[in-house]
């Protein structure tokens, strides 16, 4: 197929799960309402029946009996702390997270947008010392004013930082606040001005937003690509991420020839 654009919006045919629905729960409800069909038929319709009274069930069928409405158990309450090596609770998480940021120079590091203190990447429970049951988490930060991955582990008993490191060329996947910074870029860089001509055909409004599309995405790593640009040799020891892009139940917008470099705040076309 011959591309002329800088994007171009491409249609395809996915199965339900992929593309239809793009809105929060969309999908969960319709499982939810599937699986509920299912199981009452499981335990009220006219098979179970049959299995000890034959004449009964197909009564039943025959009156046309509805089957008990679904019921959906309430998730129980999350305690503020975890127990062994269940997941980190949301208070936890929180507290790993202003934890591991109270060290002296975080206010000098700078996050994804320019701004004060490192840039959240992640935190999960780390691995049990042999023979020690508390509970410690490992929380990534990513400095951009360095160019550093920054990881260090809290005992979340204590409250106190008992590992510190700092890494250069080390890239781990890219956190949903930095896609969405990738795609801000794109769209007021001059390469943007061919997503947002597919957007308009696609659709017939304007593209203003980064909140009227669908993205996802992840680390360019240039050890993958037969021919990188010279403006992305630095990918790698710089963070570059490369993204997905769909109208928000609707066409997908090809933006996958367009690399961010978000340490350098610059956008180059590749292919």
């Amino acid at each position: 197929m011959a591309v002329t654009g800088t994007a171009v919006a491409v249609a395809i045919s996915l199965p339900s799960s992929a593309g239809a629905d793009d809105t929060p729960g969309g999908r969960a409800a319709a499982g939810v309402g599937a699986a509920g069909t299912a199981g009452s038929t499981g335990a009220s319709g006219t098979t179970g029946q049959q299995g000890t009274d034959g004449t009964q069930g197909g009564d039943a069928q025959a009156q046309g009996t509805a089957p008990a409405p679904a019921t959906v158990a309430p998730v129980p309450a999350e305690g503020e702390k975890g127990v062994g090596s269940d997941p980190l609770t949301d208070d936890e998480l929180a507290r790993a997270e202003a934890l591991a940021l109270t060290p002296p120079g975080a206010a000098a590091q700078q996050n994804v947008e320019g701004g004060r203190g490192p840039q959240h990447l992640g935190t999960d429970l780390a691995d049990p010392l042999p023979g020690d049951r508390t509970r410690r988490a490992e929380v990534r930060f990513y400095d951009y004013g360095r160019d550093e991955l920054i990881t260090r582990t809290v005992d979340l008993s204590t409250g106190k930082v008992e590992k510190s490191g700092a890494q250069r060329g080390v890239q781990p996947s890219a956190h949903p606040e930095e896609l969405r910074e990738a795609l801000e870029l794109i769209l007021a860089s001059p390469l943007g001005k061919g997503v947002k001509e597919d957007y308009e055909d696609a659709t017939g409004k304007k593209l203003t937003t980064t909140a009227q599309l669908w993205f996802n995405g992840d680390v360019y790593r240039p050890y993958r690509e037969a021919n990188v640009p010279a403006q992305l040799t630095r990918c790698g020891e710089h963070r570059c991420v490369r993204l997905v892009t769909k109208v928000l139940n609707g066409a997908w917008i090809d933006t996958r020839n367009l690399i961010v470099d978000l340490s350098a705040r610059t956008v180059t076309r590749v292919g």
